[in-house]
């Protein structure tokens, strides 16, 4: 008898336990915080699909790669001046978040594929974000991606815990701070299995 009510107090205890951090997680990526004013928390987090992408040697991935790390997720084209005004910000946020185990992948929906993608990088400056193609849109499609630019965030366990629709100035300090925490919290829980 003792061992039965000892065992449903411990498990009960786990069960209050994991009820506050969740709670804490979902307070920490929310609409309305003072860095990303056009953020739409996803509830509940939706894992992300295995429909693929290629890098620029042509390499086919897939989100499932990046497992374990947050993900800043961007859907541009050099067409379109909203994507190319935000591009440096992104990637002056990739080399801020480096060192905290999220990423930052910024997926071109340009038809003419890597070499237009190459060349607005080189003359823009841009050095730290790989190319990504996304090719004919499907991840786009999969993802209900309805304009450009839209950022998808994804936690270490690859769900959707956020969508930020247009452009946003990702490495202002605010803004930094919004991601790491959304995206933290899944990249603690991760390490403590």
């Amino acid at each position: 008898m003792y061992r039965a009510v000892l065992s449903g107090l411990i498990a009960l205890a786990i069960v209050v336990i994991s009820l506050l951090h969740a709670s804490t997680e979902a307070r920490e990526c929310t609409a309305g915080a003072p860095g990303l004013v056009n953020f739409e928390p996803t509830r509940p987090p939706r894992a992300m699909p295995d429909t693929p992408f290629v890098d620029a040697a042509g390499a086919t991935r897939t989100l499932a790669d990046y497992r374990g790390r947050g993900v800043v997720l961007n859907f541009w084209a050099t067409w379109c001046a909203p994507c190319v005004r935000e591009m440096p910000s992104l990637d002056h946020l990739k080399e801020k978040l480096s060192g905290d185990g999220i990423t930052v992948l910024a997926i071109s929906e340009d038809r003419k594929g890597r070499s237009r993608v190459e060349e607005f990088y080189r003359k823009t400056g841009i050095r730290s974000l790989d190319v990504l193609l996304d090719q004919r849109g499907r991840l786009m499609r999969r993802l209900s991606v309805m304009g450009l630019p839209t950022t998808i965030l994804i936690d270490a366990e690859g769900n959707e815990v956020g969508r930020v629709l247009g452009a946003a100035e990702w490495d202002a300090p605010d803004t930094v701070a919004q991601v790491r925490g959304c995206l933290a919290p899944g990249l603690v829980k991760r390490a403590g299995k």
